[in-house]
């Protein structure tokens, strides 16, 4: 044992000493970063997509730009909120009329300032006029919109597409600008194909005569049929102006239409340890999934340092090295060290990949325009989560260690290894393709059937962490786990013992079977081709 403790320790120093080690520590947090971050950036970055409408209705269009406003003032008004709390230059930077109508925003409750948001947006009546304000607004509102409609909307209207994107997260006003067109242009419609053709125009519609009545006349043309946001943002805007016009035209009383169209709603609760019903918050329905993300780092993890074992292992031997420890240790003490070794190694690297987690979900919502509501960081700091990280990535890397180190051991270089290594990474494979049907239902049958199948079982039980499996599951499932590992290093050591040495072509399956079937100390000579 203390050579084999000799040969972890000279395993686990060479390792840290190397540049690729702590690029290897770096990367994955940086790679998950960008995986996040990039996407987002080069959403902000797309092009803004100019389309025309030919309204043929006369009405549709100015109720389906105000519509469209609505929700994009409110986005604004809740980041001039907190801009406002915040203070310094942010808050300096926004126009006056936003900073005087501030202390007015930060009062107002969420579906308070949907409402005010609503009301700015339908406000058509002369100034000193009631108009469209909402009475379910308090009084410091009501007068706000009074006071401040004009010049919203008045900066609203005049705002570039590119500026809009200043004032908040996702608004249309930065993805999408309507360009005016002539309605008594002649052919007005070949035109703006040619435009389209030519590049200068992404889209435009055309509605039609009688929208109320039915959608003939409607289209929508493009030449990008992949890219559906344009047409889905007004579609829907449109729709919901149509049916309430609809309404209003059938005599239905809006309240009772509401109710009509109003979906019915069961309130989501669950049962606690004590038997009781508790609420279902979002950060429970965040937890249920969190296990699929862990299950996503176990597999990086133990398929990384595996791997970083085979390739260690055939390096040394076609490279000599190993003949010279062999010098001095058994080729098990020398088996059990690399192993052992390596383990160290990665284990050093995942606990430095959990400081990233845990600090990247303390600082990732820093980098969004606004705040989530759930704090992610619960989830980081459950203590099943990290128990069973930990414990499943010991025994998952010592299971698939065992055998890619008697993979290695009989293989004269990495492309030999890589071969040999294909039906391990396939039988790897299912169970990622397997996480989320496993999520959905972690007590089901397929999830406890693949529970008690050695190599599947660390991250099958790392998947149903959420469910919680049974505690005879755990036992029964850690149990097998165990003996498998047993089982997997007793074959490796009779293998290791003899491939290490061996020279030439890689041995046969049918060879290495015997040679784990004969009796320690007995070497079997090998076939001839």
């Amino acid at each position: 044992m203390n050579k084999a403790f000799l040969v972890a320790l000279r395993e686990f120093k060479e390792n840290i000493q190397t540049k690729t080690f702590w690029i290897g520590i770096l990367a994955f947090p940086v790679i998950l970063t960008l995986a996040i971050m990039v996407p987002m950036w080069l959403e902000k970055t797309k092009d803004i997509r100019q389309y025309a409408v030919i309204d043929q209705s006369g009405w549709l269009l100015e109720a389906v730009e105000e519509k469209a406003a609505s929700p994009d003032l409110e986005k604004v008004f809740r980041a001039t909120v907190d801009k406002y709390r915040k203070g310094g230059e942010d808050f300096d930077a926004l126009p006056d009329v936003l900073k005087q109508m501030a202390p007015v925003l930060e009062n107002l409750e969420d579906e308070q300032l949907k409402l005010f948001a609503s009301a700015i947006a339908a406000f058509s009546g002369p100034e000193g006029t009631a108009g469209p304000v909402d009475m379910e607004l308090p009084e410091a509102g009501r007068d706000a919109i009074l006071q401040f409609h004009g010049a919203i909307q008045s900066w609203w209207q005049s705002l570039p597409p590119k500026e809009a994107a200043k004032y908040g997260s996702g608004l249309a006003k930065s993805r999408y600008a309507r360009v005016e067109v002539d309605p008594s242009t002649r052919d007005l419609q070949a035109e703006l194909n040619a435009r389209i053709a030519g590049g200068d125009l992404f889209a435009y519609f055309v509605i039609g005569k009688d929208p109320l009545t039915d959608s003939e006349g409607n289209k929508y043309v493009s030449n990008n049929l992949t890219d559906r946001d344009l047409k889905e943002w007004f579609s829907r805007h449109a729709t919901e102006v149509v049916r309430s016009r609809r309404i209003d035209k059938a005599g239905i009383d809006p309240d009772i239409a509401k109710k009509i169209r109003e979906w019915l709603n069961f309130e989501e609760k669950k049962i606690s340890k004590t038997g009781e019903e508790e609420e279902v918050a979002a950060v429970d329905k965040v937890r249920q999934w969190a296990p699929v993300g862990f299950v996503y780092l176990l597999w990086i993890s133990v398929f990384t340092i595996t791997q970083m074992l085979l390739t260690n292992t055939v390096e040394e031997k076609s490279n000599k090295i190993i003949e010279v420890l062999l010098s001095s240790v058994s080729p098990i003490q020398l088996m059990a060290g690399k192993i052992c070794g390596i383990a160290l190694t990665g284990l050093t690297m995942v606990i430095s990949w959990i400081v990233f987690f845990f600090a990247g979900i303390k600082l990732f919502p820093y980098f969004l325009d606004e705040m989530p509501k759930t704090d992610f960081s619960v989830i980081a700091r459950d203590p099943i989560y990290i128990a069973s990280f930990l414990a499943y990535f010991i025994m998952g890397y010592l299971l698939l260690a065992a055998i890619l180190v008697g993979i290695g051991s009989v293989c004269n270089s990495l492309k030999e290894a890589q071969n040999l290594m294909t039906p391990v990474t396939i039988i790897l494979i299912i169970p990622l393709v397997s996480m989320v049907p496993i999520g959905k239902d972690p007590n089901g049958t397929l999830a406890k059937v693949m529970s008690f199948i050695p190599p599947f079982t660390p991250f099958v039980m790392m998947n149903r962490a959420a469910g919680p499996p049974s505690v005879l599951e755990y036992l029964l499932t850690t149990i097998l786990l165990i003996l498998s590992i047993g089982v997997a290093f007793w074959a490796a050591a009779k293998i290791f013992r003899i491939g290490i040495l061996m020279t030439g072509k890689p041995p046969r399956l049918l060879e290495i079977l015997k040679w784990v079937r004969a009796p320690v100390g007995h070497i079997l000579p090998r076939q001839k081709e």
